[in-house]
This record gives structure tokens, C-alpha cells and sequence, in this order.
């Protein structure tokens, strides 16, 4: 069996390795006991979001909403419905960075707002023009939240006020970067 095989490879438990495997569209990289796989959603994270952490049962894994920009929509209409507020929903995990040491936040599902804030074709401080610069805002909310839910707590939402973020229709799968474009896979 591949789970075997990679469990053995990674030093993992087997049947953890399966459900990674079963959440995964493809996988990206396997090194020392790391596991970079692609979500069915698109995200490339390590164990396909899988995780024994903050689960009850030694048993159990949790693992990411099937669609997470769904689960943000369907989120943002309940909470309207409950208490007639416009919100935007973000549902975030936390991924480690390709670059960097430690973990921050990411958006995985996104509702009412734009991820990202746009600078290109606009100028600096300085009045040079702009050229590449879009901001991942839903990931820098997200990583911001974290700071108050505090991933030990057990605290499943942040309520961030007084940013103005860009509403309208968006996806956290606006984020992330088409394969023509990525330089590491």
C-alpha cells in the first residue's frame, strides 16, 4: 500500500499518511519527514491541512472543509440571517512559509471582500509607479486574528474591527499562484 510506504518513509503513522493522501490532489514534495501535498482547493501546505493537533480522540485528524471558500459563504449568509451585519469571513489554517521559519495564518476560504489590495499601476510615497505590489490582505487578517485566538486556546473566531478592508466577491483561491508562474514546482 502508498500509504505504507510513505509512512515508513516520513516516520508517520499509516493510517494518518492515508487520510493525508485522501485529501490531497498531488503531491508536491516529499523530504526528510516532510510532506508538501496540493489540496483538492488548490493550497500547497504540508499533510494536505491534516492535522492530530486540537482533536479530542488520539484517534482522530482533523482536516480542511472540503471547500473553504463555500464554507465562508455559507458562514457570512448565517451570521447576516443571525444578526443582519455585513460581515466579510475568512477561514484561515496555519501553513509554514517556503522562505521563512515558523507559522502564520493563511486564508483558505474567503467571503465577502477581495483578498487582495491592488497597487500595481499606482504610485509609492516617492512617486515611483508601482509594478508588482498586490497584498495579500485576507492572509495578513488572517495571521492577525491568530494573535487573539491564540492556536492552544481553543478559540474559533476573531471579530477584527475598524480595517477597511475592499469588499466584494472574492476567493482565497485568488491567492494562490498558477503553476505557470510558481518558480518551485
Amino acid at each position: 500500500m502508498f500509504a505504507n510506504a510513505i509512512a515508513y518513509q516520513i516516520n508517520r503513522d499509516p493510517r494518518v499518511v492515508d487520510a493525508i493522501l485522501k485529501e490531497a490532489s498531488r503531491i508536491v514534495r516529499i523530504r526528510d519527514n516532510h510532506f508538501i501535498v496540493e489540496t483538492g482547493s488548490g493550497h500547497i501546505c504540508a499533510n494536505s491541512g491534516v492535522d492530530k493537533s486540537n482533536v479530542q480522540d488520539s484517534d482522530s485528524v482533523s482536516i480542511l472543509p472540503e471547500n473553504p471558500d463555500k464554507s465562508a459563504q455559507k458562514i457570512r449568509r448565517r451570521i447576516k440571517r443571525l444578526v443582519r451585519a455585513d460581515v466579510a469571513v475568512i477561514i484561515s489554517d496555519t501553513f509554514g512559509r517556503a522562505w521563512r521559519l515558523g507559522h502564520v495564518n493563511f486564508a483558505i476560504g474567503v467571503a465577502g471582500m477581495k483578498p487582495m489590495k491592488d497597487y500595481r499601476g499606482k504610485q509609492d510615497m516617492f512617486g515611483y509607479r508601482l509594478h508588482v505590489t498586490m497584498m495579500a490582505i485576507a492572509d495578513e487578517l488572517a495571521s492577525a486574528a491568530e494573535l487573539v485566538m491564540n492556536k492552544r486556546d481553543g478559540v474559533p473566531v476573531a471579530i477584527v474591527k475598524g480595517y477597511r478592508y475592499p469588499r466584494g466577491t472574492g476567493t482565497a483561491g485568488e491567492l494562490i499562484r498558477p503553476i505557470q508562474e510558481d518558480l518551485f514546482r
